[in-house]
């Protein structure tokens, strides 16, 4: 008798394909959330297994903060027309315009904080009752207390107290009037999965994971990319050529690149098994105001 062995990427697949079907089918009006970046795209591959050769019973959303990577908006439209679902996005302009958020001001100055506001504005608008997205219990230590469908108050917030139980793989999915679940079905993922998944897949990446020269300064002990939104202002600070690759591609003002030559997906898992410091902890600005600074903005209702 032949026995089929499920390699550990092939058994997380089919862990996160199921989580995807369950919650789609418990709830009436999912959103999948995409950032343009690797753990998204896995998310978006992983739709794909779920739900092709239909459509995907959901929009994709994402939360714009309007100082991303220009080289990320171009991968996202590039992405999403390719894919042929719908993408809905959600700026925090459109919530400082309003004066739901107050721009932060000064040299570190974010507006990666202000996107809770504009997501759960958003949720709101278009009744989202779902949401996945793509957080790994390996990024930050507060990822890790999270449930793979982790319950939202009529607020948008999350209480790490108040958590469901997930015995034997069930998840409960159900909420009242006003609330919503976030559900992560990368949760048991790591980096290297993420990246040996993508490599699996043959998936196209965005090109800022690769080395490449770009004019940077260093602040604060990480390395920032100059740019139209992120320029040196403090003493000190001068900008200089270097070879660099991103780890995360979220906002600019607060994400920090590393001295890097891995200029292939092979180069890039290699790196990744050999270093021992979270991708967080290494290149966001935002996950090092304190100890809990994750946790403090996920109870409000960062994703």
């Amino acid at each position: 008798m032949s026995h089929y062995v499920l390699s550990h990427l092939r058994a997380l697949e089919a862990e996160a394909v199921h989580i995807m079907r369950e919650v789609a089918a418990q709830r009436e009006r999912p959103v999948l959330l995409f950032s343009g970046g690797k753990d998204s795209l896995v998310l978006l591959r992983l739709a794909e297994k779920a739900f092709r050769p239909g459509g995907f019973p959901f929009p994709v959303m994402h939360v714009d903060t309007g100082h991303n990577f220009p080289e990320t908006i171009a991968f996202r439209d590039h992405v999403m027309d390719a894919l042929g679902e719908r993408l809905v996005v959600a700026h925090v302009q459109d919530s400082l315009d309003a004066g739901r958020v107050v721009e932060e001001t000064g040299p570190r100055a974010s507006r990666n904080r202000l996107q809770t506001v504009t997501l759960l504005d958003a949720i709101a608008e278009h009744g989202f009752d779902a949401a996945f997205g793509g957080a790994r219990r390996d990024e930050e230590r507060s990822r890790a207390k999270e449930r793979v469908v982790s319950h939202r108050d009529e607020f948008g917030q999350w209480d790490p107290r108040q958590q469901r139980p997930e015995l034997w793989s069930l998840y409960n999915a159900r909420v009242g009037r006003g609330e919503h679940v976030r559900v992560f079905p990368l949760s048991n993922w790591t980096e290297l999965d993420v990246w040996q998944y993508l490599a699996a897949e043959a998936m196209p990446v965005p090109s800022l994971y690769f080395a490449h020269e770009r004019e940077v300064f260093r602040r604060d002990g990480m390395l920032y990319a100059v740019g139209e939104h992120m320029r040196p202002s403090l003493e000190g600070e001068e900008p200089f050529r270097a070879k660099v690759r991103f780890r995360t591609i979220g906002d600019m003002s607060c994400t920090g690149a590393i001295e890097s030559s891995a200029q292939t997906i092979a180069d890039v898992i290699a790196e990744t098994a050999a270093t021992r410091v979270t991708e967080r902890g290494a290149t966001r600005a935002d996950d090092r105001v304190s100890e809990a600074a994750m946790e403090d903005r996920k109870r409000e209702g960062y994703f």
